[in-house]
């Protein structure tokens, strides 16, 4: 049976697995779904038609599945779907999608996101990211897994950010992160490759070095992005299971809406 605290109102068609914690003053609305050892800290809201998976720790005070700050946002039924073994500390806000996407806010598994963070409507956040303080996301932005956006960092409105991409303190981020590349300053720059990230996921000396070339092709060779993206795509087959991450850049690359940091 779920732990509900006595002060907590849950909706009773609220579904609510075997081993959730519910705590004091949180409120569950009627469309909400959490999976089981989920925690939910003391004043919490949980509204919307929000879908939370196993194991999940929500510390106090966060507002989850509110209807999204879209100004033409008609009352449209959309979603919020969280992974699971995610820790969302203090004072963080998540809202439903809009039908401008695909009314779905998604948000994946095994994320570390700190406090006062906001993931805005249609935000897509993959596994395994870091956000740290006060990190928003606008409408309709794309996270890649394991990528870490620094604290009291804004990221536009459906800009990208790739896999494994790291995002330095404070930044202002107007247009797509290419995977794998570390980004700070302002205005916003591609500074390296986010080598100690790569060799904490144990990629390989020799993955390593495809993934450097790469960023010297987009970023100290003087070509034209269209020149570096075909010599990118040349690397192919020149290191054993180096192809994969060639594959997230190109794909990358070539679903890129706002232009790369360049």
């Amino acid at each position: 049976m779920a732990q509900i605290h006595p002060s907590a109102i849950v909706d009773p068609k609220a579904q609510l697995a075997d081993n959730v914690s519910i705590g004091p003053y949180a409120i569950i609305g009627p469309e909400v779904c959490i999976g089981a050892g989920t925690v939910i800290g003391p004043h919490c809201v949980v509204e919307g038609r929000t879908t939370i998976g196993c194991d999940n720790r929500f510390f106090q005070f966060s507002s989850i599945g509110a209807m999204p700050q879209d100004m033409s946002h008609g009352g449209e039924v959309t979603e919020l779907v969280i992974g699971d073994r995610n820790t969302v500390r203090e004072f963080c806000t998540f809202n439903t999608g809009t039908f401008k996407e695909q009314g779905v806010t998604r948000i994946g598994s095994d994320n570390w996101i700190m406090a006062y963070v906001h993931l805005a409507h249609d935000v897509q956040l993959g596994d395994h990211c870091v956000l740290a303080n006060n990190a928003t996301l606008a409408g309709h932005v794309h996270v890649g897994d394991w990528a870490v956006i620094g604290g009291l960092t804004g990221v536009h409105q459906f800009c990208h950010v790739g896999a494994h991409a790291m995002v330095g303190f404070q930044a202002h981020v107007a247009q797509d992160v290419p995977p794998y590349m570390t980004v700070d300053g302002h205005p916003l720059a591609a500074r390296a490759v986010n080598l100690t990230g790569l060799k904490r996921r144990d990629f390989s000396p020799e993955r390593i070095a495809v993934i450097r070339q790469m960023h010297k092709l987009l970023y100290r060779s003087s070509l034209p992005l269209d020149q570096a993206v075909a010599q990118i795509g040349a690397l192919r087959g020149s290191v054993e299971g180096a192809d994969a991450d060639i594959a997230v850049m190109l794909d990358f690359l070539a679903a890129a809406k706002r232009g790369i940091v360049r």
